[in-house]
């Protein structure tokens, strides 16, 4: 991992992620009715909400031209993303495939945050320097901070970075700490199969209804919430194994306060605002 970290490709690639899962998500209601789902009540919906009405059909009755490459953009740019992202000088070094993706959805997460705060100063400024506030802001706010919540779980499970309490771990040799890793693990791994197994038949009708938050804007939030949440955890699982698999010969770690205080991090600060 000698190549340097934050270039131009590096953003581009969540940000074609972002445009494409977006446009995908905004007009699954084309896929869903071509593909046999709901009949009349979807369909005029779609037709409230599509953004591209002038658009030419190439299949079924409702999936146009940028549907369908958006669609293909979907796979393409996380390939894309997973073969260009680089790990910063400050993350975690390991870097399996596994461990690329969830950086990947990592920086896709980063560029969710700015899309978030950027809609919410708008609104704060619509609303209160104009007076003229919008009736999509607010959900729009709450939608993107539903995937930023998910998304940023499974990174922080890939840096290890989560809550956790180290007072008797460390006080264990290396062999006891291997059992509380598989101890830990393996309930991470319970729990996400047992979410998935009960929550997959509402998650699936959530989204074959495409059911919506039933305001103003009417945004899909049940519709690709649900399913999200499945789909996170269960990567969350595996990447608890990968963990687990790739931290196993690593050395004992003792915690202390100063692991909060990153050195290096603290010396670019330095440097980019001429402090020495």
């Amino acid at each position: 991992m000698d190549q340097k970290s934050g270039t131009l490709v590096e953003w581009l690639a969540p940000l074609a992620f972002i445009l494409c899962t977006g446009w995908v998500t905004w007009h699954m209601p084309a896929f869903i009715l071509d593909w046999g789902g709901h009949g009349d009540q979807l369909a005029a919906h779609f037709e409230r909400t599509d953004v591209a009405p002038g658009m030419p059909v190439v299949m079924g009755q409702y999936i146009d031209i940028i549907d369908i490459l958006a669609f293909i953009g979907i796979p393409l740019t996380a390939i894309w993303g997973v073969m260009t992202v680089r790990r910063a000088a400050m993350e975690f070094e390991a870097w399996g495939p596994l461990d690329r993706l969830s950086v990947f959805i990592g920086r896709v997460t980063m560029l969710l945050i700015v899309l978030l705060t950027s809609v919410m100063l708008y609104e704060v400024f619509v609303r209160y320097v104009l007076s003229a506030g919008t009736l999509w802001a607010n959900e729009l706010s709450l939608w993107l901070a539903c995937f930023v919540f998910l998304c940023a779980g499974l990174y922080a499970m890939q840096q290890r970075s989560h809550i956790r309490i180290f007072i008797l771990y460390d006080m264990f040799p290396r062999p006891i700490q291997r059992v509380c890793d598989i101890i830990s693990t393996s309930l991470i791994v319970l729990f996400a199969f047992f979410l998935c197994y009960g929550g997959y038949g509402e998650a699936f009708a959530k989204f074959a209804r495409w059911e919506l938050f039933g305001s103003a804007f009417n945004p899909p939030i049940p519709a690709t919430v649900k399913p999200m949440v499945l789909i996170v955890v269960a990567l969350v699982a595996v990447q608890s194994v990968v963990n687990l698999i790739s931290d196993w010969n690593a050395e004992p770690v003792k915690h202390t306060a100063a692991d909060d205080i990153d050195e290096d991090e603290i010396e670019r600060l330095k440097k980019a605002v001429g402090a020495e």
